[in-house]
C-alpha cells in the first residue's frame, strides 16, 4: 500500500512539471498575481507540515532527543551547501553563456540538471513521508506540489529563455522530473530494509521544509512592501498552515 501511494504521489508531482505550457495562455499581470499568493501559501504549506505533521508524528514514534534537533539543523545545512553550490554553478555557467552570446546551453543543461536533483531529493522525501504514516505522506506531497508549481513554471521560463523550443521545454522539464520516481524507489527500497530509516530522513525533511521556507520564499515576500500584498501574504501563509492543520483533523 505504501508503495502505491508512494508512486502514485511522485507521478502526481512530474505531472507539475507540464503546468509551463499553461502559461504561455495567461497574461503576465494575472500570473503574477498567482504565483504572489502560490508562493505564500507554499511557506505556509512547508512549515505547517513540518512543525504539524512530520516532527510531531517522528517525536510520538521515537521520542525527543538531541538527535532529532541535530538532523533538522543537519537537513537545514545540507540545503544551505547545496543551494550555495548551485548558484554558484548557475552564475558560472551564466557568465559563460553571455560571454560565448552564440547559446545559451549552459544555462539550460546547468537548470536540467540541479532540477533534476532537486526532483530526486523530493522523491526521497515522500517516500520517507509515506514510511512514516499515509496520512504524512500525503501532507507531505501537497506541501511538495504547492513548491513545485512556481518553481516548475520558473524552470520552464529558463528553458524558453535558452532557446529552446515550446515542446522541447515540456519534454526535457517532463524528464527532469522524472527523477523523482528514482528518488521514491530508492527511499522505499532504503526505508524497507533499513531499520529507524525514517529517524533520519524526516528530521531532514523537516529541516529542508524549513530551510526553504523561511530562506528562500520568506525574503522574497518581505520584498513587498505594499500594505494590502502584505496582508494577502500573511493570509496565504496562514492558509498554507490552516491546510496542513485541516489534514491532521481528518486523519
Amino acid at each position: 500500500m505504501v508503495w502505491e501511494y508512494a508512486i502514485g504521489s511522485v507521478i502526481l508531482v512530474s505531472l507539475i512539471s507540464l503546468i509551463g505550457v499553461i502559461t504561455l495562455s495567461i497574461k503576465k499581470q494575472f500570473m503574477n498575481s498567482i504565483l504572489f499568493l502560490l508562493v505564500s501559501f507554499a511557506a505556509g504549506a512547508l512549515l505547517g507540515d513540518a512543525f504539524i505533521h512530520l516532527l510531531p508524528q517522528l517525536v510520538e514514534e521515537y521520542g525527543f532527543g538531541l538527535n532529532v534537533s541535530l538532523y533538522v539543523l543537519l537537513g537545514m545545512m545540507i540545503f544551505f551547501v547545496l543551494e550555495k553550490f548551485l548558484h554558484w554553478h548557475h552564475c558560472h555557467h551564466t557568465h559563460e553563456g553571455h560571454k560565448h552570446s552564440h547559446h545559451l546551453e549552459p544555462l539550460a543543461v546547468n537548470n536540467l540538471i540541479s532540477d533534476g536533483f532537486h526532483n530526486f531529493l523530493d522523491g526521497l522525501i515522500i517516500a520517507g513521508s509515506y514510511l512514516v504514516s499515509v496520512p504524512v505522506g500525503v501532507a507531505t506531497t501537497i506541501a511538495v506540489i504547492l513548491h513545485e508549481i512556481p518553481q516548475e513554471i520558473g524552470d520552464f521560463g529558463i528553458l524558453i529563455f535558452s532557446g529552446f523550443s515550446r515542446s522541447k521545454a515540456l519534454f526535457f522539464n517532463f524528464l527532469s522530473s522524472l527523477t523523482a520516481m528514482a528518488g521514491a524507489i530508492v527511499g522505499l527500497l532504503i526505508g524497507t530494509s533499513v531499520e529507524h530509516f525514517a529517524l533520519f530522513l524526516i528530521p531532514i525533511t523537516a529541516g529542508h521544509f524549513i530551510y526553504i521556507a523561511t530562506a528562500d520564499i520568506i525574503p522574497e515576500l518581505h520584498k513587498e512592501t505594499r500594505i494590502g500584498k502584505s496582508i494577502l501574504q500573511f493570509i496565504g501563509l496562514l492558509v498554507g498552515i490552516a491546510i496542513m492543520m485541516l489534514l491532521l483533523l481528518l486523519e
